[in-house]
């Protein structure tokens, strides 16, 4: 396991990277390339990924409670079991994103692009499985794709 608490890896050329279960609580990863990085159950709460290109990456089971990922390019990840409560995903390109089970709990999704995402539900906290209500932009967020 990669301890990396608070590591500045701003810019840095991380694509293909095995980084499973990886400590990333509070790193600057501001526009690292990370296309198709392995992050499974890795630890990225408080994590800046704004910019960050996590194209084809899983991050299946990852901890991004309060990571900043504005403006990330996530398309055809994995964010299964991931943990997004209060992340902010403004303007993140989340085309075809494997969401299944993924707790999007007062997740910024303004400007996000969620076109062709899968299994987008936002549940509540803690084991609850009955969802919470859409926020008006989580809405707009969702049923609009560019082109359509």
């Amino acid at each position: 396991t990669a301890y990396m608490t608070g590591a500045n890896l701003s810019g840095a050329n991380l694509s293909g990277a095995h980084l499973a279960s990886a400590i990333l609580t509070d790193a600057d990863l501001v526009d690292a390339n990370l296309i198709g990085a392995n992050l499974t159950a890795a630890r990225l709460s408080g994590a800046n990924l704004t910019g960050a290109i996590l194209r084809d990456a899983s991050l299946s089971g990852a901890d991004l409670s309060g990571a900043n990922m504005t403006n990330a390019n996530i398309a055809h990840g994995k964010l299964i079991d991931a943990i997004l409560t209060a992340a902010n995903l403004s303007g993140a390109d989340l085309t075809s994103v494997d969401l299944s089970r993924a707790d999007l709990t007062d997740a910024n999704l303004s400007g996000a692009n969620l076109c062709g995402a899968t299994n987008v539900i936002l549940s509540g906290s803690g084991w609850q499985s009955v969802p919470v209500p859409l926020s008006e932009q989580q809405k707009k967020a969702i049923a609009t794709c560019p082109g359509q």
